[in-house]
């Protein structure tokens, strides 16, 4: 499951044993103040198989820890991630206190491409660009809601077969707020399932057998 807006192509440099057979799940547009139980009971039935492996990326890592509650799973690995409501940075839990989130202009999404041209730090252009590159929704209901989902979140239970693949300078996700059991890429920012694939695919492997 990638990450919010994303689609599978945020995945393309990654590289699975022969062993596995990988299927991508695809965003769908959230009804009108669905819960995030309903949605992901609607995202389950894009799952076919039995005893999976889910992997989620940032907000899709949330999504996949919901669906091992509503389907039967092998294991469960996020990256870029949080286990728990606990985990987000203060900054946001107040913002979603005071409902600040609700007012963020998400309709910068559909003019990033105006975006990358203004007097910007080189490096917020170069994540702009990435962005644009692996971007797949940007519709603003769909934005909204995830944002709130993600503010939101609390769970009440961590799933047991859990892996937690953190980066050292995630600014999302920051590593000092997150708890243990946790596996650090070393510098690895919050887009790193792009920025270190070969840090990926030298030990996904080991993971996907555990």
């Amino acid at each position: 499951m990638p990450g919010l807006g994303a689609g599978k192509k945020i995945f393309r440099y990654l590289k699975f044993p022969g062993k596995y057979q990988v299927y991508y799940l695809h965003w769908l547009i959230p009804y009108y103040n669905e819960s995030l139980q309903d949605y992901t009971k609607r995202l389950s039935k894009q799952i076919d198989q039995k005893n999976v492996i889910l992997i989620g990326i940032s907000f899709g890592g949330i999504i996949v820890q919901e669906l091992s509650k509503q389907i039967p799973v092998k294991q469960v690995i996020i990256i870029s991630s949080i286990k728990h409501h606990d985990e987000l940075k203060p900054f946001y839990k107040i913002v979603y206190k005071i409902t600040l989130h609700k007012l963020l202009p998400v309709l910068w999404l559909r003019k990033l491409n105006v975006l990358e041209k203004l007097p910007l730090p080189v490096t917020l252009k170069k994540k702009i660009k990435l962005y644009q590159k692996f971007l797949e929704i940007d519709d603003p209901y769909y934005i909204r809601w995830s944002i709130d989902k993600v503010f939101s979140w609390k769970q009440k239970q961590i799933p047991e077969n859990i892996i937690h693949i953190a980066g050292e300078k995630d600014k999302i996700f920051p590593l000092k707020y997150l708890k243990d059991p946790k596996i650090l890429v070393p510098d690895g920012p919050h887009e790193m399932i792009v920025t270190k694939v070969h840090w990926f695919n030298r030990n996904l492997p080991r993971f996907l057998s555990e």
